[in-house]
């Protein structure tokens, strides 16, 4: 099992270094929010990255092995996207750059949480339980981070969804009733 092992050490490198991108870029991600339940989600998950650094650390030492980064071209990619999700929300309404955030998150959740998944199923086929507690416990805080960015979303969306048919709201008024708005009339082709 030594390909094994050197594999697991592998994927907690990866994951290593994706977590200390996300130290660095969830602050910039939290000031860009408009929403203050999604500051607050992304300052909560500031902290338990920080975290997730400090465990991985801790499963490293388990292994006897040095806690040495290797590049996480993923997340390098993910964390670009998210600063230019954030550039180009300066140009949006709150509403929208705030669910253009949230999608930059949630695959970044997504990233880590397959990330986490494999190395904990790679603990397990290596009998290291303690390791693989350690990293069950980051992956149901992945998860949780997850539903939280899902759970700020509904509402944001609702309200898009509330904006976007009274925009469709025609302010025109017509001889009939010179102070009622009317809805425009779907055009029948």
């Amino acid at each position: 099992m030594p390909q094994l092992k050197e594999l697991f050490v592998e994927e907690l490198q990866d994951l290593l270094h994706a977590e200390t991108q996300l130290v660095g870029a969830l602050p910039k991600m939290a000031e860009a929010a408009h929403d203050p339940q999604l500051r607050q989600a992304f300052e909560k998950h500031l902290e338990q990255t920080q975290g997730h650094v400090e465990r991985l650390k801790k499963v490293f030492e388990l292994m006897g092995e040095k806690a040495q980064p290797k590049p996480c071209k993923a997340m390098l990619g993910l964390v670009e996207e998210g600063q230019e999700t954030i550039e180009e929300g300066r140009d949006k309404e709150p509403m929208a750059a705030d669910l253009a955030l949230i999608t930059a998150a949630q695959k970044i959740e997504h990233y880590e949480i397959s990330g986490y998944g494999t190395v904990r199923g790679l603990a397990r086929q290596l009998g290291e339980l303690e390791a693989a507690t350690l990293l069950s416990h980051t992956l149901g805080e992945e998860e949780s981070a997850d539903f939280l960015l899902t759970a700020v979303s509904k509402p944001l969306l609702q309200q898009a969804s509330l904006d976007e048919m009274g925009a469709e709201v025609n302010l025109e008024t017509t001889p009939a009733s010179s102070s009622q708005p009317r809805r425009k009339k779907a055009s029948s082709k």
